[in-house]
């Protein structure tokens, strides 16, 4: 399958893929906010309110959405409030017309606080108690957080957008690459001396559902890495409401599974590379139509001149010492 834009996954479609598993939807298809897949809650009479997952084409491999499935299968049969694959015929993951596809029971919630402490205090708990099991065993097939797919690949790909406006090339690609150098020598020296594990890996607040305590309800970017990927994507606000914040994750991590400190100095370096990666993203999805709806911003002047602030003041974080926790 090559339709890498879902132009050919018509409601028809949609509604035969979930037929051929025996479930028959009583209700419309609404479409959930998902722009690298495609999810659509449905009611049925026998099983209630369900999703179906449509992953994007050229994405993932077969295998790594199967150990994505196997993740969420072993995190579940744990108890943890992770919403798994169902499975039906004894396979979690199912192909209908090219199209690769699965089912889950829909789960409800409130959006995450991230100025809560309480629900950070939650939220530290569960990935203390999802990362004790998790870095008992390795990925095979699910990726690694790496410079070259979150600074280089990014950076190359930019480079050769015409989405960038050409009068604005000098500045943002003068930064772009300080920020890219110095982002990369920091991670890279950083990272050297700590253990990766199996990691959700995109924990930032909009992955997060709250019903009496967290919810994750898929594991799609889950890939290898150092522990801090899953808690710094919660600190928002300035320095001091950042210390406040990762303390209580941290805290309430370590009633689970041990923390090192060193992995602190990894925050600023992630965080560069996730800005890098998210421009790159966008860029490589235009051609989906569904990004020009929902990003139409985005080939702006006023968006590209942002980005070049905001990478400045990345650039000045970088070079500043490591967010430092008193209990450490």
């Amino acid at each position: 399958m090559s339709d890498f834009t879902f132009e050919g996954l018509t409601p028809a479609l949609i509604l035969d893929a979930i037929e051929s598993l025996d479930i028959y939807v009583s209700s419309g298809l609404l479409a959930l906010n998902s722009y690298e897949n495609r999810v659509y809650q449905f009611v049925t009479e026998d099983h209630g309110r369900m999703v179906v997952k449509f992953y994007r084409p050229n994405r993932w491999s077969t295998a790594q959405i199967l150990e994505e499935h196997e993740f969420s299968l072993e995190l579940h049969a744990l108890g943890l409030p992770i919403v798994a694959p169902l499975k039906f015929n004894g396979e979690s993951l199912h192909t209908f017309c090219g199209y690769r596809f699965a089912l889950f029971l829909s789960m409800g919630g409130r959006e995450f606080e991230v100025d809560n402490l309480e629900q950070l205090e939650g939220m530290g708990s569960l990935i203390g108690q999802i990362h004790a099991k998790s870095a008992k065993k390795s990925f095979t097939h699910r990726l690694g957080i790496s410079v070259a797919e979150f600074l280089h690949d990014p950076a190359h790909a930019l480079k050769h957008s015409e989405l960038v406006p050409f009068h604005l090339h000098l500045p943002f690609f003068t930064i772009l690459e300080q920020v890219c150098t110095l982002a990369e020598s920091k991670y890279t020296a950083a990272v050297a001396n700590i253990t990766q594990i199996r990691l959700h890996g995109d924990c930032h607040p909009s992955n997060i559902l709250w019903r009496d305590g967290p919810i994750f309800v898929d594991l799609d970017d889950c890939r290898t890495g150092p522990a801090i990927q899953d808690l710094w994507m919660m600190l928002a606000g300035d320095i001091n409401q950042q210390q406040i914040q990762l303390e209580t994750l941290i805290n309430a991590y370590k009633k689970f599974t041990p923390f090192n400190p060193s992995e602190l100095a990894l925050i600023e370096p992630l965080r560069a590379m996730r800005m890098v990666h998210y421009m790159a993203w966008l860029s490589k999805r235009w051609e989906d139509p569904a990004f020009p709806r929902a990003f139409p911003w985005f080939g702006e002047d006023k968006y590209w001149e942002n980005q070049i602030l905001s990478l400045k003041e990345q650039f000045s974080a970088l070079q500043q010492p490591s967010i430092h926790l008193p209990s450490f």
